[in-house]
């Protein structure tokens, strides 16, 4: 049973892949790379309740929480970039960060989009 593309304007999640290919479907076009940027900063008093985590040692919730929404926002910007070139898909999908300066963080998603099809 092949899938169907439920939106073709809105790239589906699971029309996203690491790999260079999505099982059960052909790709029929090529439209080059893109990507979805975003540089965040913890406030102040986030930052001060995340120092505070650093003393009991273990996992740092705050900080956490603040790499994961800036993955998904890149990765939603990536999406979006993708939709404007005509792409129903996206593979290859890479993150990046670099620190711009202490405290404020870049990150960069980016991947191949492409245009699918069922196959059969």
């Amino acid at each position: 049973m092949t899938r169907q593309l439920a939106n073709p304007g809105k790239i589906q999640h699971h029309l996203t892949s690491t790999a260079l290919g999505i099982e059960g479907y052909r790709i029929v076009e090529n439209l080059g790379v893109v990507l979805g940027i975003t540089v965040r900063s913890r406030s102040i008093f986030g930052f001060i309740g995340a120092s505070f985590e650093t003393i009991r040692g273990g996992r740092i919730d705050r900080f956490v929480e603040l790499c994961e929404r800036a993955r998904s926002e890149a990765f939603e910007l990536m999406l979006q970039h993708a939709e404007q070139h005509g792409a129903n898909a996206v593979i290859a999908v890479k993150y990046d960060a670099t620190e711009v300066m202490q405290g404020v963080s870049e990150v960069l998603c980016y991947g191949t989009a492409v245009v699918v099809e069922p196959i059969g």
